[in-house]
């Protein structure tokens, strides 16, 4: 039982994204896994977010994701818990938009001596009435990036 092993997972989850490959993102989720995405949409299972991220895909260019790992914690032997922030950088472009940038929650179970997604949580990193902190947010994605 390794970190890295979780954030191997974690960034595996991200490439699919970036790389708008919606199999490879769902496949890294266990069969009853869960997603709530950015915009509250909540999918159940693997062929549920299949369904779900297809079309969002093949419709339009995503966004590419940066991120920072801040927590990785195992709760017991075959489940740990990953926090991350991230942000995303527009189709042609080169810097990151920070009124999209969010909170990840990732919940991974060993499976089959194999790591599963079982919950990824993309929450809103708004901070209403608080700009210094999507600043400093903005900032620490930003040295991710080496700008």
């Amino acid at each position: 039982m390794e970190i890295t092993d979780i954030e191997e997972l974690y960034k595996k989850l991200i490439n699919a994204w970036n790389i708008a490959d919606a199999r490879e993102m769902s496949n890294l989720f266990s069969l009853d896994g869960v997603m709530i995405g950015y915009d509250g949409s909540l999918e159940v299972g693997r062929e549920s977010m299949f369904e779900h991220l297809r079309p969002v895909f093949e419709s339009h260019r995503t966004a590419t994701f940066v991120y920072k790992v801040k927590e990785v914690s195992f709760l017991n032997e075959n489940t740990a818990l990953l926090r991350s922030i991230a942000g995303m950088i527009p189709p042609d472009q080169s810097t990151i938009n920070p009124s999209v940038n969010t909170h990840h929650t990732l919940v991974v179970e060993l499976k089959e001596e194999k790591w599963q997604i079982r919950l990824f949580q993309n929450t809103p990193a708004l901070f209403h009435g608080r700009p210094e902190l999507v600043d400093q947010m903005t900032k620490e994605l930003e040295e991710t990036l080496n700008i």
